[in-house]
Order: structure tokens, then sequence, then C-alpha cells
């Protein structure tokens, strides 16, 4: 049906309070705003926080445009106002009627409109988006906008930052539509479908709905059911069966093939609405937690996904393509989106490029009480909102149900109380977060739901959910020394690890973009008040402020994070489906100009660490394992060389060369081995060298994986105190 945005002609203003729709009519005290949009890009309103007024005046023509295929007489026609995505507390106002208030950043909201309209119309929506000021008693269900150590503190998100539209339709509405893979094999895909329907009156329909192959030549499905709608609003749903589907794949196991889906909504012959979506038939699962799609087992590799950008409204589908094809070349295929739920253009661009979505519902460590009504209505809107998009594959309620309030904060009270709520009884996690993971259930039984993203995973105590692993960054974690005993110890928490990392400055020509040298204390203080940099907690590890230069922090705070990443990736992948079944560092990207977890800055720059993740994610993988500590010397150092391949083919002929060197180059040790590595095989122990360094140094084992698509060298040194 038609759908005309309001994309021109608003204004804005700033408010100390709200006055229930009554405001100056003149241009004096009104700025000029761009929809969508944040209002923190308009300049005079950089650093407000709060409550603003938004006015838009358009003219409406109560005839249909000839290009229009409405059939409706207007008599019989409905007019509907919808925002899209306004952030967060919003009230609307047409032509001086109060349309009701609404609550959510990311859920549209609609009204009907039609008795309302004029020859002229004016519009009118305040919308509040205030800080959150009790940390571990939020109230907005925001995540990561209102409390990270990943965003600037002093922004703030609130605007109209979705479209907002007039649509027309016939004496009944469809404002939503969703389809869900409950089966499929190579003869046939059983769909439920949900569909979201207002009647002005009880009516016979007839629903239509048609499966036009989009990426892959094929015939084009039409399937229609009758059904008798009562007046009012309502949720219609059922089942249909599509022949021969084409299914949908990640990038590493075959091609994401999609089909363009029509749902219409018929009164006699007449279409009264009608809505389109893409839509890709497969089925995910987690067994225990090994993934597999559409039956075929393999190891989920990816990253945490930020906002695309702090102002998530400025997001673009050119923008998103260029983050998922970073993320395809580095071998991910799976994206958790970390905390909040993003840009309509983001699960549209991860559906084209074949790469999973772990999905976040958007609760940040904790909230108060009182939010759980609107938590339980909410969910339900983000499940039904993103349901069909092949590349959403998990619904997760909460990140880290912990109190935290500053992860900056490593006082032993802090680290106390973290400990308490995370292995103690907690509201958050064990009554709303559970709840929420029913109402999941529920809702959509094709896909796995997590209570809680961080839960460890305790012998006799409690079994854990995806693990967190900041040994080496938080003393919260502990040291690598830790790390090693964790994995002896408690090897559950390595079964699907969706956290892990060390901060790094982006490479020096993006750094010089905002930060200025010398590095004095006044430039630190900046860093870590405006762009996320956590020195104290560097200063645990790495002694980046002997640095001679800001060249000297990029390349040691990259070297290091590096190392660490190295560090986890290579255990995992030894430890692949024994238990591991999934390696999803932290972060991707950085959402705005910081110093932060990433491997990619804001512009899109990768850093050094983006190809050494790339190359510790390729699907054939040579490494070695010991502690990375110092040693003695005349201690021996046992060095096994594993291989491995996560390709669902036999890599042939595979050659893995390693050669030992004492600290002045000199070779002490050489191997060479050829081998077939099966198809999506464990790591296999291909040799084993020995050192007993006669000398203290810096040791070099060089390793080499040649006769395969993506070739690996790299170097892992060993310290002889």
């Amino acid at each position: 049906m038609h759908d005309k945005t309001l994309s021109e002609g608003w204004q804005i203003r700033p408010l100390d309070m709200f006055t229930q729709g009554i405001y100056p009519r003149g241009e004096e005290g009104w700025l000029p705003a761009e929809v969508p949009g944040h209002w923190q890009q308009i300049p005079d309103l950089a650093e407000h926080t709060g409550k603003v007024v938004y006015r838009c005046r358009f003219p409406f023509d109560d005839r249909p445009p000839t290009t229009d295929a409405l059939p409706w007489p207007p008599a019989q026609t409905r007019r509907w106002l919808r925002l899209n995505g306004a952030f967060y507390y919003s009230r609307t106002y047409l032509n001086g009627v109060d349309l009701g208030q609404h609550e959510g950043y990311f859920m549209p909201y609609e009204r009907e409109v039609g008795g309302l309209l004029q020859a002229e119309n004016t519009l009118l929506i305040e919308l509040d988006c205030p800080e959150e000021r009790d940390k571990l008693g939020k109230r907005m269900i925001t995540g990561v906008f209102s409390h990270w150590d990943c965003m600037d503190p002093q922004a703030n998100p609130g605007g109209l930052w979705l479209p907002v539209e007039l649509h027309a339709s016939g004496p009944a509405r469809l404002s939503g539509a969703r389809c869900l893979t409950l089966a499929c094999d190579e003869r046939f895909a059983q769909i439920r479908f949900d569909l979201d329907i207002d009647a002005a009156e009880e009516t016979a329909a007839t629903l239509r709905f048609t499966f036009t192959p989009r990426t892959f030549a094929g015939e084009t499905q039409v399937i229609s059911q009758r059904r008798t709608l009562r007046a009012g609003r309502q949720d219609v749903g059922g089942l249909i069966k599509l022949r021969e589907p084409q299914l949908w794949w990640t990038h590493d196991l075959g091609q994401p093939d999609m089909y363009d889906v029509t749902v219409e909504l018929l009164l006699g012959d007449l279409v009264s609405d009608a809505r389109s979506f893409g839509f890709g038939v497969r089925r995910f699962e987690l067994r225990g937690w090994e993934a597999h799609l559409n039956g075929v087992r393999f190891l989920v590799k990816g990253n945490n996904y930020p906002p695309g950008d702090m102002r998530i409204a400025t997001m673009t589908r050119a923008r998103y393509d260029e983050d998922l094809r970073l993320a395809r070349e580095c071998f991910m295929n799976m994206l958790r989106v970390h905390a909040h739920i993003d840009h309509p253009e983001l699960y549209e661009a991860a559906d084209a490029a074949g790469v999973l979505i772990w999905q976040d519902f958007p609760l940040q460590w904790l909230y108060d009480s009182s939010i759980l009504p609107e938590a339980r209505r909410q969910v339900r809107e983000m499940v039904r909102l993103l349901g069909s998009h092949p590349s959403v594959a998990v619904w997760c309620m909460h990140n880290e149900a912990v109190l935290i309030k500053d992860t900056a904060d490593e006082s032993l009270v802090a680290r106390l109380l973290t400990y308490a709520t995370g292995f103690g009884f907690n509201w958050n996690r064990d009554v709303m977060d559970t709840q929420l993971k029913e109402i999941v259930q529920a809702d959509d039984p094709t896909r796995p739901a997590i209570r809680s993203s961080g839960e460890a995973d305790v012998p006799y105590l409690r079994k854990g959910t995806d693990g967190h692993a900041y040994f080496g960054w938080y003393r919260t974690y502990g040291t690598i020394d830790d790390a090693e005993l964790m994995q002896r110890r408690f090897p559950a928490n390595m079964s699907f690890v969706t956290e892990f990392g060390t901060q790094s400055f982006p490479n020096i020509e993006s750094s010089l973009r905002f930060i200025r040298e010398p590095l004095d204390e006044g430039a630190i203080t900046r860093l870590s008040n405006h762009h996320g940099f956590q020195p104290e907690i560097m200063d645990h590890w790495i002694p980046w402020r002997q640095a001679g230069s800001l060249a000297d922090m990029v390349d040691l705070s990259q070297d290091y994070q590096i190392f660490i990443n190295r560090y986890y990736i290579d255990r995992l992948r030894f430890y692949k489906y024994r238990p591991t079944g999934g390696i999803v560092p932290f972060i991707f990207v950085d959402p705005f100009p910081a110093v932060l977890w990433s491997v990619v800055d804001y512009w899109r720059v990768p850093k050094r660490s983006y190809y050494a993740m790339r190359m510790a994610f390729s699907p054939q993988y040579a490494f070695c394992l010991f502690h990375p500590r110092t040693y003695a010397v005349g201690e021996a150092v046992d060095l096994p060389l594993y291989a491995v391949n996560d390709a669902q083919h036999t890599a042939g002929g595979v050659r893995l060369t390693a050669r030992l060197c004492d600290p002045g180059g000199a070779t002490l040790a050489e191997t060479t081995r050829t081998l077939d590595l099966p198809a999506d095989c464990r790591p296999i122990e291909v040799d084993r060298l020995r050192l007993i360094p006669t000398a203290p140094g810096r040791y070099a084992l060089e390793l080499e994986l040649t006769n395969v698509p993506h070739p690996v060298r790299q170097v892992y040194d060993v310290e002889v105190g």
C-alpha cells in the first residue's frame, strides 16, 4: 500500500519540561532538524540531554496519487502514522490531538489518524532521553547506549533515529509480518507465519503469500489461506509449505540464498494491505554448544559488534556492507550484536552476506525491578521485529547481569560486589532474565535462547552460559596463569566464549585524527574521559608510559592485543568440539574515535591486530601451545605443533614447517611434515619440538602452513630469563 515518508520540514526545540503539546507556533526558538537523526548532531544541541519537541508541518491530499494501486475509496481508506524509531520516551500530537505515549527505542509505534488529517497538518513529537544517573538501577531498555565502556559517556542517543511515515490501507491493516522455518530439507520447508492485523470490522479475508527467489533462478510460489478476522487488533498465525526450497547458508558453508516475500491481506478481490520482506529458509541449532546449520556442524568464529556508529541513525547499508566484508575476509561467520538492537539495515546486510547474528536484548549490567513489565513487552517485540531474518540465530536476554558501574574501577569493593552478584542471588538474572527467556522460547521455538551472557559454569553449583574471559586485562579475572588454571579445572567455561581481548590504539594515521602529542597527563585524561581508554588497567600489563611517542604506543598496545587474542584463539581452537563450539572476541569496530578493544577503528581502518586475527581464524591453521611465561636456563620447554581444518572438505597435501631459533637467529631445530587434514577436524598433533635453552634471551619458533588457500606464517617467542 502507499507510504509517505515525512522527511522534510522538521524543526526541534529543547525543553526543560513538556507542556502537553502546546508550543509556540512561530519560528522563534525552533531549530532546523534532520529526521532520521539525533538531536546532538545539531551544533546548538551538541551537549543537550533530556527533553525536546519535534515539529513537522506537512500537507495532505485525500486523493491517492495516480501511481498508487490502492483500490479503496476514501471512505474506506484508513490512514496510519508510524514512528519507526524514537529514542526513548515519546508522546505524539497531530493537529492538537494526543495520540498517546510510547516507550522503547527500537520498536515501531503506530496510530490510526485518518479522521485527524487536514489539508495542512502539524505533527508534534515530545521526546525524552534522560541520562541514567543511577547506573545500578537503570530504567531505560537501551543497553549500551546508556551504560557502557565503549561509548562517549557525554553522548546522548536521543532523537527520531528512523523514519516517520504515513501509511494508507484498506479496512484491514497489516502492520507486522514474520516467517519462521520450523523444518526444511531438499523437498519442502514448513514455515510458520505470524501477522499483526487490525480490522475495522469482522470480515472474511484471504492471506496471500508470494515467495519470489531473490538470489537464484527458481519458480515463484504463491500460497493462499482463508481466515475470518474479528474487529480490532489481533495476531493471526499459521503454517505454510514451501516446495523444493533453496536453503540459506553462511558464506563459509555455502550460499546465503534468499526469497522476497510479499504478504497480502485481501478482502474479496481487493488488497487491503501488504508487507514485503526478505526471508531465508534455514535451521540453526546449538546442540550443547556446538552450532549446526541445516544439520551441518561448524565452528563459530566471530566478534562482538557494537552500534555501527554511536550516532546509529547515520549508519547506511553501504557502511554495513563494508563492515561485513571485513568480517567475512577475517573468516568470521557470526557477529554478536552486543547489548543493543541495531539499525534495520544491519540485518538486511547480514542476510545478504551470509553472516549469523547473535542478538542481545538491550540489557547491560543491572536494572531496577520496575522495568520488568516493559522488558517483557519489548522482548517479544524484538523477536517479532527481527524473526524473519535468517541471519539472526541466537537470542540472548542480558549481557553480564552483574553489578558493574564502571569497568575501569578495579577496587577491592567493586570486585567483591561483582563476584557477589555473579555467584549469589541476583534479581536481574534469576527473576527477570529467566522470565524473558521463557517468553522468547514460547514465541520463537526455532532459535536457542540464552538467559544472560557471561554466566560462569561452576561444578556442583550451576551450569553456565557462554563464557567471558578477560584474563590478561581485568584483575577481576586474573592473569594468564589464572587462565591456564581455569582451562584445566573448569573447561566447561570454554564451551562458547563470547568475550575476550585488550584495548589498543588505532593505527598512527587514525590516532592522530583525535589524539594530540605528547601523551602527557592532560591528553591521557582526555582519552580516558571521552575516548574509552583505561590507562590504569593497561598499566598492569605493559609499560606503555615508557613509550617514547604515540607511534610507539600504537605498536606496544597492538602487540599486546595480538598476543592476548592469539593466546585465546589458539587454545579455543585446540579445544574445538571438546568442548569449544564458538570463539567470539570483543570487539570488532569502534563506534566512535576511541581507544578500545577493537581490531578495526572508527574510520574502518584495520589495525595490525585485525590481520593477526584473520590469520588465527584461517580455515586451515597451524599453532603451538605452551605456557607463555619466562623460563629458566636449562628448563625444558615442550613445543607441540598442531594443525586444524574448519572447512567442510578435506585439505590434502598440507605442508607444515617449523623452525626453532636461538636469540641470535641460529637454527636449533627444524621439521617439515606433509599431511591430509580431514573435513572439519579437531586439532591434530603433527610434531613436537623440545627446547632446552642454554642462555637467556628470546627464542623464536617459526611456523609455516602452506599448500592451503590461505597460508599461515607466524612466530612464537619463548622468553628465557
